[in-house]
């Protein structure tokens, strides 16, 4: 019967044993990453550091406090059969389930405090760009609806089962239906709803409108097309025109693909970092070449996928130059950044690029200095010095030069 009944118990043991194994293993990576750094001449503060704050930790943390947990609901369970054996009045278990739902609800608040006060801070700053600032006012408009909701709804809940807990002296009261009710709570919310999704719907249509608005400048069109690791950037020319683009022609100088059967190609530029000018509506056509990507610049609230076969694009207007911004933050070492918002690889973290928004003369300065993506190998290997489209560009050119 012992040995039956240690069996009934294989669950508990097991996860002992699974606690003791994650503890185990994260003394000894913590205890090799120490040896390393020390071998290193490094210190180990930043090491102790960091293990104290990884998920498996946590996750150890919380295994312990459900078998703790457990242990005292055994204990409890023991005693009020020890109080039953004894002729005694057992414990009052809606009492106890009562305290317990006030006790959550209490630290449920202490960690929402937490969260502003502490993690608040973590919060990003301002929109820089136009779009950025309504994305915001939505953010926070539906932050404020749902955190009041949540507040009143968590109250009224614990606060309920702990008022009216079940007790001998009173009996519960059958409400099955009221049409009232239900139509407040249905009705109410989803007028909220909809006013938020219509907010959202149309200003996302703004966002992805393809065509600029009547008497507004032309957008800046820039290519950003990403592959395992790294963002490619092409800017148009001097005839503000990007040139086609064809999967099947790329190789290993043409990396994108430009078409040159296009005349708007022979001019288009390549850059290592994307410049923009500020208070000037960009277009960012966004392709992938071999998994999914994602464009993504917090800062501006800009966020898409880069989806292979399948173009998508992002028009926004930023702000902030990068001096103003670097000003604004009290940080000389501040800039903008692109990154890519998918896990695409394990290089994913190297797929960075440097964004500066500078005044409309310095991004003039900047175009001017960048090189053409047709390189002289390009032109080798497709012949171009016998492409009459080509001779005609570049004699074209050569005549705005002399004007």
């Amino acid at each position: 019967m012992a040995f039956k009944h240690i069996i009934k118990y294989k669950k508990f043991f097991s996860l002992i044993a699974m606690l003791l194994l994650l503890g185990t293993n994260l003394v000894m990576a913590q205890t090799t990453s120490s040896n390393a750094t020390v071998t290193d001449g490094g210190d180990t503060s930043a090491q102790s550091e960091g293990m104290w704050s990884t998920v498996g930790y946590y996750t150890l943390l919380f295994l312990i406090l459900c078998v703790v947990i457990a242990i005292l609901g055994k204990i409890f369970k023991v005693y009020d059969l020890t109080l039953q054996m004894q002729g005694k009045k057992g414990l009052n278990w809606n009492n106890v389930m009562a305290i317990g739902f006030i006790a959550f609800l209490a630290v449920g608040l202490i960690g929402v405090y937490y969260s502003f006060t502490v993690q608040g801070g973590m919060v990003m700053g301002d929109a820089a760009s136009v779009h950025g600032k309504t994305l915001d006012g939505m953010f926070w408009t539906t932050f404020l609806i749902t955190f009041v909701v949540f507040l009143l709804t968590q109250v009224l809940l614990f606060g309920f089962a702990f008022k009216y807990k079940g007790s001998d002296k009173r009996k519960a009261y059958y409400y099955p239906h009221n049409n009232t009710i239900e139509k407040i709570w249905t009705v109410a919310p989803a007028i909220v709803l909809t006013v938020l999704v219509v907010f959202g719907f149309l200003t996302w249509r703004k966002i992805t409108n393809t065509v600029d608005a009547k008497g507004e400048p032309a957008s800046l069109n820039v290519d950003i097309t990403g592959h395992q690791f790294a963002w490619e950037l092409r800017y148009p020319g001097k005839d503000g025109k990007l040139g086609l683009k064809n999967y099947k022609l790329v190789n290993g100088t043409n990396k994108l693909g430009v078409s040159y059967q296009d005349k708007n190609s022979f001019d288009d530029l390549q850059a290592d970092t994307l410049v923009i000018p500020v208070n000037k509506s960009v277009r960012l056509n966004i392709i992938a070449q071999d998994v999914i990507h994602s464009v993504y610049m917090p800062n501006f609230r800009v966020q898409i996928n880069a989806v292979p076969g399948l173009p998508t694009y992002f028009k926004f207007t930023p702000t902030k130059t990068t001096a103003e911004m670097r000003a604004e933050l009290d940080r000389t070492d501040f800039n903008y950044r692109l990154y890519c918002n998918k896990i695409c690889g394990g290089s994913h973290y190297n797929m960075q690029k440097l964004v500066l928004v500078v005044t409309q003369a310095e991004y003039q300065n900047w175009l001017e200095q960048q090189k053409p993506y047709l390189t002289d190998q390009i032109k080798k290997e497709l012949k171009l010095a016998d492409n009459p489209l080509y001779k005609q560009s570049v004699l074209k050119n050569r005549l705005a030069s002399n004007n």
